[in-house]
């Protein structure tokens, strides 16, 4: 049986991410997400969504959030390269990554992406608001590596006229299109 890909909402891949991921809980939003089946059943899942680091907050950038699979093989290739192929159809420039600084990363480089940098790893609490410490509220907080697939784009996004579209009544409130 051969490896397929399929749709799925947050709230599959989420359970499939509290069954399967080693050290991620669930993530409360996403941009999209997608499954990989074998046999009709899933046996991994990428999410996708906006970078958790401001400075990549640009408009052009997201991150994968999460993959979690049951240890197919070629699951997590397949799933980064569907992330990627995605994320570039839908108009961003830049797929960002974290893995586990212990991590080689040969499904991303499979995939398309290549090593960036060694990022040190940090609580999500800053020191000062804990008398000089870290604190571990979630995540492992050891050195992460950071992955990119596309590049950095330093275009000024295109921005809709809100006005124009908010002053534009389509239906009156409670008219029925038939």
């Amino acid at each position: 049986m051969s490896l397929a890909l399929a749709p799925c909402t947050l709230r599959e891949a989420n359970a499939f991410v509290a069954q399967h991921h080693r050290h991620h809980k669930p993530t409360p939003v996403a941009k999209f997400s997608i499954a990989a089946v074998k046999g009709g059943a899933v046996i991994g899942v990428v999410i996708v969504g906006l970078p958790k680091a401001r400075m990549a907050c640009d408009g052009w950038t997201l991150e994968v959030t999460r993959l979690a699979t049951d240890g197919e093989r070629n699951a997590c290739s397949l799933l980064y390269g569907a992330a990627r192929r995605a994320v570039f159809a839908l108009g961003y420039r830049r797929l960002l990554t974290y893995t586990l600084a212990h991590e080689d990363g040969g499904s991303l480089r499979a995939a398309g992406f290549t090593f960036e940098a060694l990022v040190p790893g940090e609580s999500w609490m800053r020191r000062s608001a804990h008398g000089g410490r870290f604190v571990d509220d979630r995540n492992p907080i050891g050195d992460k590596k950071r992955w990119s697939a596309g590049t950095k784009c330093d275009e000024v996004l295109p921005q809709v006229e809100v006005e124009n579209l908010v002053s534009q009544e389509l239906l009156p409130l409670g008219e029925v299109v038939r």
